[in-house]
């Protein structure tokens, strides 16, 4: 009976032991003094992906990985780096995968040709169906 406790009382703690004890970034939650900074790292944050969520910009999600990304995009924009800049630093980082603008590479053109490719290939084929003689 106690070991039934003891694997009841390990399966009710697990989830409380997912949650992080650290306190969310400085920047996490706060906006920047100036304005203008703020509207460049805003920018930002809607075009970079949540690498927990996957569905959501660093800007929507709740994610505590979200909120250390926005305080980085915010520390970053406030000491005067372009945002150009600070893309190319999380895509070093995290790979192309944070970016929602993905960029040509050897790895992935295809991606890019694939649909062109489809497209001239359907053209080729209606152009042969239709342009069959009669006999």
């Amino acid at each position: 009976m106690k070991r039934l406790l003891f694997i009841a009382a390990l399966f009710v703690a697990a989830p409380v032991q997912g949650d992080s004890t650290l306190p969310p970034a400085p920047y996490a939650n706060v906006q920047l003094e100036n304005l203008a900074q703020e509207a460049k790292a805003e920018a930002l944050m809607e075009t970079l992906r949540c690498l927990q969520c996957q569905g959501q910009s660093i800007a929507d999600s709740d994610a505590q990985i979200a909120g250390d990304l926005r305080n980085q995009v915010r520390l970053r924009i406030k000491a005067g780096e372009a945002p150009e800049a600070i893309r190319a630093w999380l895509i070093e980082r995290y790979g192309d995968y944070v970016s929602y603008a993905p960029r040509v590479t050897g790895l992935t053109w295809p991606l890019f040709a694939a649909p062109l490719a489809l497209i001239g290939l359907a053209f080729v084929l209606l152009r042969r169906r239709f342009t069959r003689s009669a006999p």
